[in-house]
């Protein structure tokens, strides 16, 4: 076999796979399609899976419906059914599929008959093809009937074919989106037999069917439906298929079509059309909706008109858009060429000669400027709901506006009056135009009209003769009256369109301008409870409508931030949990509980869903249009690219310190097993040493009394050592942790630097003490432990790295704000390079190798010292040496009691 073979476009082949991949962990849909009930979907069904239950796969029955058939009934046996779920409506046990109970269950494959029925009222879903999606989405396979009169797109062509309007219809989507479709045909002969015999309906309900929608000829015509939408099922197929080889084939560039719709209640007639000849074509589809500035003042009910109809667009299958333009001919053109669309349907209601001839008429106009663009003209034939005409209340500020409309005329003619006697009456008409557009600019279309009509009353009652007389004596007048009425008119309406053209971009500017604050808000924010204050305020001035942020918080779902006023009852919580489950959106105008008063989206990254944001609308009708769903869906991703972004940094500052403890355990390991072997070491010896003299006389002989205390007091200073070591330790982790406490009390430094040198006595016997002390120091608040720590670790220090014999010095100098303490040596000192880290953790010297230490004496100093409010710095002496130098205030205050 040969193949024209094309190398796939790299980004094709990978938007491909991701989608192969997305698709490979949803669930098989398998839909038995038949033309009419009674051909043998369900039985087809059963027998299908009989046979998959013999080979060994996991199937149980989510619901069949047998209609009292004893041939299906007789299928049932051997397959496991789940128990259905009952729920009471008005009085009466209702039962439905038990969704929930499917899905724990989890088979391989759930058969789900009748995909076009209608849920009882309460369930989750309203429609049995939503359960399926939702079952679909677990992973589950499901084998689903469903006939032809039943597609969205063929509702009204089955209706003219059979008179009956059928009720229950599913998306075409649902349809094109099945992973495989077995057409159950049957010769219209037999069938009819079969409903004579009985096996379809029993024999009453045979014979009213007979006569009304299993007539010959009905049958003949779905069943051709049927077959051709099965025939374009695996033409698309087929097209798939070589489109994911890359086989080069012989058709032309695809059409693209788009249907126009406005708030005409034909609009459903029109993209059903839309619809069918986007099938026919095997064509791409797009619903526009133009919204020009006199649709600002549309009755609520015709805008609820225009979102159910982009509903049922987004339904069937088409790309939905609703764009802003003065001209909807021009915008519809635009749109056209920019999309690349090849045919244009329209639909051109049954109006007046008349109103087409002072409106004008948008297919007239799209059809002279649509140059290559085919344009599909649809008729109004079918009886349509009449038109709502905006309900105009005049209000207290509306007669106001009127009023004044009638007091500038009166100025006017009062002006017109005074400089009559200097003017021809002809030229007045011009103060009186003014006035008009004075009118028009400020007070409106109405009160421009008005004036238009009063102005040429008043021109011709005062300034005309006869004059206080409307008769009119020169004819030539009537011309005059006439052209100042048309240019008033003509003027208010202009003014009036462009008030509304500027109130139009007001919205859209203010819009830009919520949209550039909350990229800037949302860029500084640092925190996760800035980033969703900041997003559910944008979002309430956006929309007009209270709207609250939920994130997962310990397994559930938690409201971080709502508008004021706003709380969520249990369903509405269940709601959003689902929709966070789902990664879809739930509530107010989508296919899960579409009458609830909220709409929950979840704000969805590449990491699956990560929170949702809650909107329940405000004002008149309380409903999304399609435009701010459409700015919510934006909106949600742009939040939910913040709320990841700071996720992402604490995640970072997270593993960071993370990183940091283990680095500090690790060191702590490596510098705690020499540090605190070596005083143990040389306890241990000690001790033991002590122990063998007690027990042996001749060893006991060899150690006098004064070798003894000589080894007690070497024991002790190393106990000292070690206990110096676990309370730098303890005090480090304490500082890591952020949980120390200072214990403020009066302390005496004369006494605690005494209590301190006495417990160095030992390793001072090699270095001469000088104390510089003044006797007048004043009694200090400090932490008396936590400082003989500082000066203990001080001191420790210059006994270490100073050599023997050499000098160390303490002192204490008083400050008009601090009292400044600091331990001189004349050690090894360190370089001037390495001054800036000698208070970092485990920081050691690189003359000091030799020197035993962990490196943390210093840096717990630091973070005690800077407890108390005061600081510590290391200076080079100037001849030889070291001076740490600290400070501690003369008073502390609260907050240093507090940290």
């Amino acid at each position: 076999m040969t193949e024209d073979f094309k190398r796939p476009n790299p980004d094709e082949l990978l938007a491909r796979l991701q989608s192969e991949e997305a698709h490979a962990k949803r669930g098989k849909l398998k839909i038995f399609l038949g033309y009419v009930a009674g051909v043998g979907k369900t039985y087809a069904m059963l027998e299908a899976a009989h046979e998959r239950r013999d080979e060994g796969v996991d199937v149980v029955v989510g619901y069949v419906e047998t209609h009292g058939r004893k041939e299906t009934e007789g299928l049932l046996s051997g397959l496991e059914v789940i128990p259905r779920h009952e729920t009471e409506y008005r009085g009466i046990r209702l039962t439905e599929m038990d969704l929930d109970a499917v899905i724990e269950r989890h088979p391989q494959i759930v058969l789900v008959d009748e995909l076009a029925h209608t849920n009882n009222p309460g369930s989750r879903h309203p429609k049995r093809y939503q359960d399926v999606e939702e079952i679909l989405n677990a992973g589950i396979d499901v084998y689903s009937t469903v006939n032809i009169q039943h597609l969205e797109s063929l509702s009204d062509v089955v209706q003219q074919i059979t008179g009956v309007s059928v009720r229950e219809k599913i998306p075409d989507r649902v349809i094109d989106e099945a992973d495989e479709i077995e057409l159950i045909d049957l010769p219209t002969d037999e069938l009819l037999k079969r409903l004579k015999d009985g096996k379809v309906y029993i024999s009453d309900q045979a014979m009213r069917a007979l006569q009304k929608f299993f007539r010959e000829g009905n049958l003949t015509a779905l069943r051709e439906l049927s077959l051709r939408r099965a025939a374009d099922r695996v033409d698309s197929q087929m097209l798939s298929y070589m489109q994911r080889k890359a086989i080069a084939g012989p058709w032309p560039a695809g059409d693209r079509i788009l249907v126009c719709i406005s708030s005409h209640p034909m609009g459903e007639r029109l993209i059903r059309s839309g619809r069918r000849l986007a099938d026919e074509l095997n064509a791409e589809w797009y619903v526009l909706f133009v919204e020009t500035p006199q649709h600002l003042h549309m009755p609520v009910e015709n805008r609820i008109r225009v979102q159910r109809f982009l509903n049922l667009a987004e339904e069937l299958g088409a790309k939905v858009d609703s764009v802003s333009g003065n001209s909807v001919a021009e915008t519809v053109l635009n749109f056209a060429r920019e999309h690349n669309v090849t045919k244009i349907v329209a639909g051109k209601p049954l109006r007046s000669r008349w109103y087409e001839l002072l409106r004008g008429s948008v297919i007239d106009q799209i059809i002279r400027n649509s140059g290559t663009i085919d344009v599909h003209v649809v008729s109004d034939v079918a009886p349509t709901i009449p038109m709502e005409k905006p309900k105009k209340e005049l209000t207290y500020k509306a007669l106001w506006r009127y009023g004044l409309s009638i007091l500038l005329l009166i100025g006017v003619t009062v002006f017109g009056k005074i400089i009559f006697r200097f003017l021809d009456p002809t030229n007045l008409i011009m103060v009186y135009l003014l006035a008009v557009v004075i009118s028009a600019v400020y007070l409106g279309r109405g009160p421009a009209i008005l004036a238009s009509v009063i102005s040429v009353l008043v021109f011709d009652f005062f300034f005309i003769n006869p004059i206080f007389s409307f008769t009119v004596n020169d004819t030539q007048y009537l011309l005059t009256f006439f052209g100042l009425l048309i240019v008033g008119l003509i003027i208010s309406n202009s003014a009036a369109l462009l008030r509304d053209q500027v109130n139009a971009l007001r919205n859209k500017e203010r819009q830009a301008q919520v949209f550039l604050t909350l990229s800037h808000e949302l860029t500084g924010a640092v925190s996760l409870d800035q980033v969703v204050e900041i997003a559910t305020r944008s979002i309430s001035s956006i929309l007009d409508s209270k709207s609250v942020i939920l994130l997962p918080e310990k397994g559930n779902l938690v409201s971080k931030f709502s508008s004021e006023g706003l709380s969520l009852d249990e369903n509405e919580l269940a709601m959003a949990e689902w929709s966070y489950k789902h990664a879809q959106s739930a509530g107010q105008g989508t296919d899960t509980l579409p009458a609830a008063a909220m709409r929950f989206v979840p704000l969805r990254t590449t990491h699956g869903s990560i929170g949702v944001i809650g909107i329940k609308p405000d004002g008149t009708g309380n409903t999304l249009t399609s435009e701010k769903r459409m700015i919510l869906e934006g909106l949600s991703h742009f939040i939910a690219q913040a709320v990841e972004r700071v996720n992402l940094v604490d995640a970072a500052t997270q593993s960071e310190m993370l990183r940091n403890t283990e680095k500090l355990q690790s060191a702590l390991l490596n510098s705690i097993s020499h540090e605190l072997r070596t005083p143990l070491a040389s306890i241990t010896g000690v001790l033991t040493s002590l122990g063998e003299s007690e027990k042996s006389p001749k060893l006991s002989r060899r150690l006098d009394t004064r070798t003894k205390i000589e080894l007690l007091d070497s024991a002790t200073d190393q106990a000292r050592q070690l206990n110096l070591l676990v309370e730098n330790l303890l005090n480090m982790t304490r500082l890591e942790a952020g949980s120390v406490r200072l214990n403020i009390g009066l302390c005496d430094l004369q006494d605690l630097v005494g209590s301190v040198v006495q417990q160095f006595t030992t390793r001072l016997m090699d270095h001469p003490l000088d104390l510089e002390i003044p006797d007048d120091l004043p009694i200090i608040n400090c932490d008396a432990i936590f400082i003989a720590q500082v000066i203990s670790n001080l001191l420790d220090n210059a006994c270490k790295y100073s050599p023997s014999g050499s000098p160390i010095t303490i002192g204490v100098t008083r400050k008009p704000e601090d009292i400044e303490i600091f331990i001189r040596d004349q050690g090894i000192g360190i370089p001037e390079s390495e001054l800036g880290k000698v208070f970092s953790k485990f920081y050691r010297g690189s003359q000091h190798n030799n020197t035993t230490g962990t490196g943390l004496g210093l840096s717990i100093c630091k973070g005690i010292v800077e407890a108390h409010g005061g600081w510590i710095r290391a200076e080079k002496n100037p001849d030889q040496g070291m001076t740490f130098r600290f400070s501690l205030p003369c008073k502390i205050g609260q907050e240093g009691r507090n940290e």
